[in-house]
């Protein structure tokens, strides 16, 4: 039964788990539960009302790079689209054309982190 099933966590390959994992503890403002060589766990930040209700997310090394676009990513809603594309710039990720600005209507900014993993910056609720 499915009340019985709960998403623990999204894992994301990486060739350097750690930078990785720093990089959206930074932009998440998550904590670092636990890493070593191999892997390093992101949780949300005790006290948030939704521990235990939204997935850590687990960076995992490989050996292979990835070279096609993401099949899953994050979009993110922030307050000011503006401001939270430039602190994210500042941490390391960078703007990325997959064609979105052939749309005039596009109203998110898609970047990458500082492995290339793409995500998107969506408009905040109120613009």
């Amino acid at each position: 039964m499915a009340e019985n099933l709960r998403l623990q966590c999204i894992t994301i390959d990486a060739d350097n788990p750690k930078k990785l994992a720093d990089f959206w503890a930074a932009a998440l403002d998550w904590k670092i539960t636990y890493e070593d060589e191999i892997e390093v766990c992101l949780e949300l930040q005790d006290g948030s009302p939704e521990v235990g209700r939204i997935p850590d997310i687990l960076f995992i090394k490989v050996a292979d790079k990835k070279v096609v676009k993401n099949r899953l990513h994050f979009d993110l809603r922030p307050q000011d689209q503006i401001a939270e594309v430039t602190r994210l710039e500042a941490l390391g990720a960078s703007k990325v054309e997959i064609g979105q600005s052939e749309d005039p209507d596009t109203s998110w900014v898609v970047m990458a982190d500082p492995e290339g993993n793409e995500f998107c910056v969506l408009r905040a609720l109120t613009q």
